[in-house]
């Protein structure tokens, strides 16, 4: 696997409509306080030409890129679309309740580790420098990192597999795919005028483009590279319209630039994270890696957890680079001084995994403004191996453990019997806009839906205290 990976493959297309409106004459003393390509070193992100300040947008983006599917007129005339999408983002209520649902450890379990919240909050600020330093817009490639887990339901991943066993007759369930749900549909903002159907954020075209991690249905998931077919997807069956109208004119299948970096700037965020609080936390002692059993031990652990694609001697020339570079620090001790060393490997590898990919989409595609799917953002083989190396170290050691824990096997029973129950006795013990989609639902799968959403709406704690309130807090 050498060379160089294409870290999302999408075929260009002509731009539509006219540039943005404003323009950065119109504010020049706004130029000192905002980004220079002359910030970074051009040796290592490659040359281009300063991208205008965030707040006014470059100006590739044009009026089919701002429309939004039940059409608003701006309520200001000095922000962008995008920033009023980012806006009704940090304010929405599905945002603050990623504060209390699990990024890799259950929120409480201690005072360092991450939720879906500071996640989310770390994965904007690290694609939103790379959106910034390749052209794109800002706030664009921020709204869309904010928004990227929204649809996540309690309990992380293991909630997902819970919900997505009962939701197999109608559509699935796919923590992305109820993000697209939440964005469009879920969460409480702007109704249509000619409906009176909620319109969800009712974000920008682009805004919404960007934040769908996988373009296709369930019924169109393509292959993974050992020939399986993915369990990803985007949309659910009755989502399709939005999705049809978010994806006018993008080539089948393929992101645009600002998805590509949302979905970047995540596996650098977790991985590089995921690693540093387990290491705080005492769950990972990086001075076993010199044994070479305890490391088979851990290649073995990320095929198997990752697909054969990751082969193992790329794997352990990974950890070779990573461990020659200083990142793969042998002790922790917990003091200050060590977690100030921690800290800064920890910027240090963000840094060097954001490099190497703007460098080689510099390479690629030369000088200039690069947006929607006027460019592909290029990894470096060596880069995904390693952001693939840190991934095998936490789910060794972190959450391939917890899979066979009581606790995990538990969460899933809570929220299936969460839906049982409230399928039994729903509209009566949904909260009210879920009552409302129970009520104007046509057939029981959409009654079902109606039941998953708002379990999938619910945090940790609450679905933790619904439970109890149904089946008493012994059984918790």
């Amino acid at each position: 696997m050498r060379g160089t990976r294409w870290w999302r493959t999408s075929a260009r297309r002509p731009l539509q409509g006219r540039g943005c409106a404003g323009s950065v004459s119109d504010v020049p003393d706004l130029h000192q306080q905002h980004f220079r390509q002359g910030s970074l070193d051009p040796d290592v992100v490659g040359r281009a030409p300063a991208p205008l300040p965030g707040e006014y947008g470059p100006g590739a983006y044009g009026d089919f890129d701002v429309e939004r599917y039940c059409p608003e007129a701006p309520k200001r005339q000095d922000r962008t679309a995008f920033a009023r999408d980012r806006a009704r983002v940090v304010h929405s209520s599905a945002m603050r309740r990623l504060g209390a649902k699990t990024q890799v450890l259950t929120p409480g379990t201690d005072d360092y580790s991450r939720t879906r919240l500071t996640h989310s909050l770390e994965v904007a600020q690290i694609g939103r420098e790379m959106g910034r330093a390749l052209g794109a817009d800002p706030d664009l490639v921020d709204t869309a990192c904010l928004v990227h887990d929204l649809g996540h339901p309690p309990f992380g991943h293991n909630g997902e597999t819970a919900l997505a066993a009962l939701a197999t007759e109608i559509g699935g369930f796919e923590g992305n795919a109820q993000t697209l749900r939440v964005l469009s549909r879920l969460e409480p903002k702007v109704l249509s005028a000619s409906t009176g159907l909620s319109a969800g954020l009712n974000l920008t075209r682009a805004s919404l483009d960007a934040s769908v991690k996988y373009p296709w249905t369930y019924a169109d998931r393509p292959c993974n590279p050992d020939g399986s077919r993915t369990g990803k997807f985007g949309v659910y069956p009755d989502d399709e319209p939005i999705f049809t109208w978010l994806r006018a004119g993008a080539p089948e299948g393929k992101k645009p630039i600002e998805a590509q970096i949302m979905d970047l700037a995540d596996d650098i965020a977790y991985s590089v994270h995921d690693v540093e609080d387990a290491i705080v936390s005492g769950r990972v002692d990086l001075g076993v890696l010199r044994s070479s059993a305890v490391m088979a031990e851990v290649i073995a652990s990320t095929q198997e957890a990752y697909g054969s694609w990751v082969e193992s001697n790329e794997l352990e020339a990974a950890f070779d680079r990573l461990r020659s570079a200083g990142f793969l620090q042998s002790t922790y001790d917990n003091t200050r001084r060590g977690l100030s060393e921690l800290k800064n490997r920890t910027s240090d590898l963000i840094g060097r995994f954001s490099a190497a990919a703007l460098k080689a989409t510099r390479t690629a595609y030369g000088s200039g403004t690069h947006t929607r799917f006027s460019a592909e953002l290029v990894v470096p083989a060596d880069t995904v191996m390693e952001i693939q190396a840190l991934k095998g170290l936490a789910w060794h050691f972190v959450m391939a453990p917890r899979e066979g824990e009581p606790m995990a096997a538990r969460q899933r029973e809570i929220l299936t019997n969460l839906v049982g129950i409230l399928s039994d006795r729903a509209p009566d013990e949904l909260e009210t806009q879920f009552a409302e989609d129970w009520h104007a639902a046509r057939d029981d799968g959409a009654r079902l839906r109606a039941v998953i959403d708002q379990v999938a709406s619910l945090t940790d704690q609450s679905a933790n205290a619904w439970h109890a309130r149904f089946f008493g807090s012994a059984q918790r």
